[in-house]
């Protein structure tokens, strides 16, 4: 039987799955943070020990969660307030603190919709790396660039960033990403920072070499959103709220929950992967996901050149 395992990039989702006492014992804090927002949260998953990193399957380092329905509406006002909001956490990320020179990163394919994130918040990155003596004092030199998919070069994506790092050597890097979620209202209205580094196409089981301090001899900075859920994961939600459903407005008996509720996650998980053989791996997006995925690369590029050139206004930006 297959181990129940559900398809998640996020820290704050494995968080969830670990028990009170064994997140309280295995190096793992958890810290919510208000939000001025309305429905808008922040919070911290701090992995700070060996054995916590077993638990959670990340390395150790900090991960930032913000969540907000507004990202995926057509609130411009509310997406520069949650760009604002994206710029002070990225300015609490250590290791932009020095950093004179940063390189962005935009991962995935740009030929496919729920993938373009990286690619397009690349693009809407202001670069300096080339104009720096002409700018105020100051001013960090910023590149930008989408190394693509191996599908479609050729070429491990790790091997294209470290062969630019080696070149303009610059002090971070920041690699942007698309990423998936186990709930499916995390999906186009969460963003998480680590400073652990990405491992590309890890969420959709096509996990790449890994971009970190170790492959490329400086720090990065992961950013991305959760733009799919695989269908799997999607059944297993949806009977999970069902039954929560049931529970909350009990009616009257009916046959077909109780089976379900007797079932371990394993047992369910098992059930829906041999109902949706052979569409097991079957990835699925919202279907306003190219609006959305705009949207959200508005929002991480103007925070991002927020956050490494404090000195332009927002709005210029």
């Amino acid at each position: 039987m297959k181990k129940f395992s559900p398809v998640s990039d996020l820290a704050i989702e494995a968080a969830e799955k670990l028990t009170f006492d064994t997140a309280g014992t295995s190096g793992v804090q958890v810290i919510k943070e208000e939000c001025i927002l309305p429905d808008t949260s922040v919070t911290w998953v701090k992995i700070t020990t060996d054995g916590g990193a077993r638990a959670m399957g990340r390395p150790k380092g900090s991960y930032i969660t913000i969540e907000s329905p507004y990202m995926r509406t057509g609130d411009k006002d509310a997406h520069r307030r949650i760009a604002e909001l994206l710029k002070k956490y990225l300015l609490k990320i250590k290791a932009l603190d020095n950093a004179k020179s940063v390189l962005i990163t935009g991962l995935g394919n740009r030929r496919i919709t729920a993938d373009s994130l990286g690619p397009k918040a690349a693009g809407r990155i202001r670069v300096t790396g080339h104009i720096t003596d002409m700018l105020p004092a100051g001013t960090r030199s910023v590149y930008a660039v989408s190394p693509g998919v191996m599908g479609i070069t050729g070429i491990e994506t790790l091997e294209i960033i470290r062969g630019i790092v080696s070149r303009i050597k610059p002090d971070a890097v920041i690699a942007i990403d698309s990423l998936a979620a186990r709930r499916t209202e995390r999906i186009n209205a969460t963003i998480q920072l680590a400073d652990t580094g990405v491992s590309p196409g890890a969420g959709v089981g096509n996990k790449r070499a890994g971009l970190d301090m170790d492959s490329l001899g400086v720090p990065v900075v992961a950013m991305g959103v959760p733009t799919v859920v695989d269908a799997a994961t999607l059944v297993n939600d949806t009977l999970d709220m069902m039954l929560k459903r049931r529970e909350d407005d009990p009616p009257c008996p009916e046959p077909l929950f109780e089976p379900l509720r007797r079932l371990s996650d394993e047992e369910k998980y098992d059930l829906i992967r041999n109902v949706l053989d052979p569409c097991e791996n079957m990835i699925v997006a919202p279907k306003d996901v190219d609006e959305t995925v705009d949207n959200l690369a508005y929002i991480i590029g103007t925070a991002v050149n927020a956050a490494l050139n404090p000195t332009l206004d927002l709005e210029e930006l």
